[in-house]
């Protein structure tokens, strides 16, 4: 199995504490880096996991609270320093770069590296980064103002070849990768070679969900349908359900109804107020909807 991993920096809600730091992870696919949030000190527990700025180029912001981009400035100058080239794009709502890059004409005049804002409309699910390996779609949330999640979904993958039943039929090389795609095999005397004598099925393409800051917002079902792991809101549990709808965020129980209803296969519960000293009581109460959840830590690493 490729790698496909979710490095948690930060999981805590607008107040930092000695226990969390605020919103920003990333997603490791095949060793390319995908930042999804920023908030203050992520530049710090980006080194303290030990990853490779270089290897950073696409950072996600899904919304404009300070809480998920006071850190993007910092990051920004920070890769400068370390002699990046390479272009970085910032995919945010549009207000973005009118806030952002002022900040950056101002601190960073002589960045080495072109900083590309790509805006996208945080109330459409639309696709919004692609490469030979992954799609990045937006997920349209519910939030005091304009919010998207981000879907990241891997491309359909290549079939394995049965390397005895290659060298057992002698197909050369040059038609490997025609195999790999789908090609039965001819011989050289007229015989057809079906592919599934040849070939193993490909692993099934990995999804991950991140779904932070939204009220409990039924319209996303139906984008995260079967996703292989969902990182939900979590600001509450289902004692501040008020202050919950009041400022727009989720409790532990409607994170795992969302869970449940679109039948994911794991949930992560994060974004926590900094008024709970231990989350076990909303990790109780997700799991008694939906068991196979578990609390987000900062430092630590979610494998697909």
């Amino acid at each position: 199995m490729e790698r496909f991993e979710v490095d948690i920096l930060g999981c805590g809600s607008a107040l930092p504490t000695t226990k969390h730091s605020l919103s920003s992870q990333v997603v490791n696919l095949r060793d390319k880096l995908f930042m999804i949030d920023c908030g203050e000190a992520t530049q710090l527990q980006f080194r303290a996991m030990k990853l490779n700025f270089m290897r950073l180029n696409h950072i996600f912001i899904s919304h404009l609270h300070g809480d998920h981009c006071f850190g993007l400035p910092g990051l920004i100058s920070t890769l400068g320093l370390l002699g990046r080239t390479a272009e970085l794009h910032v995919h945010a709502q549009p207000d973005a770069e009118k806030m952002f890059r002022p900040m950056l004409d101002y601190f960073c005049k002589e960045l080495p590296y072109p900083v590309i804002f790509q805006a996208f409309d945080p109330k459409k699910n639309a696709l919004i980064f692609e490469d030979r390996t992954l799609c990045v779609s937006t997920i349209p949330l519910k939030h005091r103002v304009p919010t998207a999640g981000f879907l990241f979904e891997e491309k359909p993958k290549r079939a394995h070849i049965l390397r005895e039943m290659i060298d057992f039929y002698q197909v050369p090389f040059s038609q490997i990768n025609a195999v790999k795609d789908g090609a039965d095999f001819v011989t050289p005397d007229g015989q057809i070679v079906a592919n599934a004598r040849l070939t193993r099925p490909a692993d099934a393409p990995q999804k991950y969900a991140y779904c932070s800051d939204t009220s409990y917002y039924e319209k996303i079902i139906p984008i995260i349908e079967g996703v292989d792991l969902l990182y939900h809101d979590t600001t509450f549990g289902e004692s501040e359900a008020v202050r919950a709808k009041q400022t727009m965020h989720s409790t532990a129980h409607q994170a795992a109804e969302i869970a449940r209803a679109a039948n994911v296969k794991k949930l992560v519960l994060g974004h926590f107020s900094a008024r709970y000293p231990n989350e076990n009581v909303l990790l109780t109460e997700a799991q008694a909807i939906f068991p196979n959840t578990v609390l987000a830590a900062e430092l630590t690493c979610l494998k697909l």
